[in-house]
């Protein structure tokens, strides 16, 4: 059982009065708070606004395209929505790595031990310098063929091809930019990491439109100028990233003499992280899966999923940020040899996540038509996206419950726990039941959309459930 204060830690932080503003001003600014000691509640409150200020930061740079995009067709649509497909492996391979890099930075800022820390921070960029230059080569050279094997029909592969080629040929900048913030919200500084990624969009915000319409001197390049804007948004990002990694960052700071390769720490982050990898692709490749099915009942379907979809990864983000929270509480409170304190923050972290999603899942069922209207005004493209949010909105609450647990395994070095939890929600649960709604039973687009939830429900059930029998205190890093 947990002791008294810590459970009184775990309290809500004040709503009102002063400390609460300055807690929320401290989490906008940085902090260099020992997170491994003071109130609960407080630590994940600091975590958890700048997390989900940047998770939603991450979100933008695509629903941005989106929405200036869909004023080019719904061919336009469909090449966003299959070439971001495509990202999810890159995405896949760049969150796995992540979740190492994260643990093992948590690890060693809980144990006291900068020097590792950095080293740690230093290896995995390194790792994530080699394999995004593979992952460009191969996306840029074979753009259209990929297209093509996504189920993209004549006229997105006319539209997109050099959309895609762009996006994919300068991945990089987002594989890195994962990772270097992951180093960031392992080490506990997550405002550094909200500050890059508001720069990074904003640049992409102001680049987007005048690139795709070629407002001012800017040339007309259409959809590929979508592409253009997000890759220099997230390259300017990532440089400022790396300067602010060397001159420090108020809990971490990498310098000259941990500029070297490392074989046995590289070795450790890529085998914690080889588990992430899968753990990430179950889920991710789940989404390509549904695409895939989607694909099928036609062009206003598929351009209606890509835009629901695109709305629900955003309104996550602030849930994925909060679990980040929990997950860095976990990392240093276990390196403190803090388990109980590991404990009580997930709990509080999961109240949180429920709350905020659950919210802004009563408010897609509300507001679902309005929020559709922003981005198209096909009516059939409308209709399947508005059913979309509406549906999946439904499992937001117990979705939000299961992201916590999932995450605090991997904050404790646990990856293997949550991959197989996703094996079994995804592929024996989501997949299957999406073909059988959708093409046997005849559900169309809206056998897939239900299919989500009621994975999610299962998510959270198992993950509950093995949250519970503890194993993951024990796990080293």
């Amino acid at each position: 059982m947990q002791s008294s204060p810590e459970i009184a830690a775990a309290e809500l932080p004040p709503s009102k009065g002063s400390g609460f503003w300055r807690d929320v001003r401290d989490a906008l600014r940085g902090t260099s708070q020992d997170y491994t000691a003071g109130t609960i509640g407080r630590a994940i409150f600091l975590l958890a606004i700048p997390m989900v200020v940047e998770m939603s930061m991450e979100s933008i740079f695509a629903i941005v395209d989106v929405f200036f995009v869909a004023r080019l067709g719904a061919a336009a649509i469909a090449t966003v929505g299959l070439t971001e497909s495509l990202m999810i492996v890159i995405y896949t391979i760049a969150f796995g790595l992540s979740i190492g890099a994260s643990a093992t930075v948590a690890r060693r800022i809980g144990e006291k031990d900068g020097d590792s820390a950095a080293r740690a921070a230093v290896q995995v960029m390194l790792l994530g310098l080699f394999l995004s230059a593979i992952l460009c080569v191969v996306g840029a050279v074979w753009a259209p063929e990929l297209l093509a094997l996504m189920g993209a029909d004549t006229d997105v592969l006319v539209q997109g091809t050099m959309y895609a080629r762009v996006t994919l040929g300068g991945s990089a900048t987002a594989f890195l930019l994962f990772l270097v913030n992951a180093v960031f919200r392992g080490a506990g500084d997550a405002a550094v990491a909200m500050r890059v990624l508001i720069l990074g969009n904003g640049l992409n915000c102001l680049l987007d439109p005048a690139l795709i319409f070629g407002i001012g001197p800017f040339p007309e390049l259409g959809l590929t100028g979508a592409a253009i804007a997000t890759t220099i948004g997230r390259g300017v990002g990532l440089i400022y990233a790396l300067v602010l990694l060397t001159r420090g960052t108020g809990h971490l700071a990498v310098r000259a003499q941990h500029l070297a390769i490392e074989a046995r720490t590289m070795l450790s982050i890529a085998q914690l992280s080889g588990w992430g990898t899968v753990q990430v692709a179950l889920s991710s490749m789940s989404w390509i899966a549904l695409v895939k099915i989607v694909s099928a009942f036609g062009s206003a379907a598929l351009a209606g999923y890509t835009i629901a979809i695109r709305i629900i990864l955003f309104a996550l983000m602030p849930a994925f940020g909060i679990g980040a929270a929990a997950a860095t509480m976990v990392g240093q409170s276990l390196g403190a040899k803090l388990p109980d304190r590991a404990e009580t923050s997930v709990w509080t972290a999961a109240k949180f996540n429920v709350m905020a999603l659950g919210t802004i899942g009563v408010v897609f069922l509300i507001f679902a038509p309005g929020i559709v209207r922003l981005f198209t005004s096909a009516p059939e493209v409308a209709r399947v996206a508005v059913y979309g949010l509406r549906v999946i909105g439904l499992g937001f609450p117990v979705y939000a419950l299961g992201m916590v647990f999932e995450q605090s395994f991997n904050g404790a070095g646990d990856t293997r726990t949550p991959t197989w939890i996703n094996f079994f929600c995804f592929w024996i649960v989501q997949i299957p039941l999406a073909w059988m709604l959708s093409s046997w039973l005849g559900l169309q687009e809206r056998g897939v959309f239900i299919a989500v939830p009621a994975a999610y429900t299962v998510l959270a059930i198992v993950s509950t459930f093995l949250f519970r029998r503890g194993a993951w205190k024990t796990q080293l890093v």
